[in-house]
């Protein structure tokens, strides 16, 4: 009897760690995605943080300009590529996470370092819209000056 209910056990954790694991990196909660891919930019992976936004997301950024532009993931590899070519060391601190629905909210700080500028930090906040698994829209306020 011991045995059969260690058993029993054994397949009911199974089967409720099996249902948590995402098959697919894209998959999974809005939330589940949007912390992917910033452990994907932390990682400086640019190609698998580019492969959480569709194939053409639309980015309102201050570093794109005023408007909102589509950018595809090549263009999102080559844009945080030169960044890192600038700031090999640039890193982000995410420090709070709000989801509701399609949209996640990430407060964090992004730092570096580098012989021109010297270290920084850059309170940043992004909302994205995140439908079917992939980031559709990438909305990021940080203060300019």
């Amino acid at each position: 009897m011991k045995h059969l209910l260690l058993s029993l056990t054994i397949i009911t954790l199974l089967s409720i760690t099996a249902c948590n694991i995402p098959a697919h990196p894209n998959s999974g909660t809005s939330e589940q995605v949007a912390r992917n891919m910033f452990a994907a930019f932390n990682r400086h992976d640019w190609k698998q943080m580019a492969d959480y936004y569709s194939d053409s997301a639309l980015f309102l950024d201050p570093s794109l300009g005023k408007e909102p532009v589509y950018q595809t993931r090549q263009q999102i590899i080559k844009k945080y590529t030169e960044l890192a070519a600038l700031f090999p060391d640039i890193k982000d601190d995410v420090r709070q996470v709000y989801a509701s629905g399609d949209h996640v909210t990430v407060e964090f700080v992004s730092s570096a370092s580098s012989d021109s500028t010297g270290a920084w930090q850059l309170p940043i906040c992004t909302v994205l819209t995140i439908q079917n698994g992939k980031i559709i829209r990438d909305a990021t306020y940080y203060d300019q000056e």
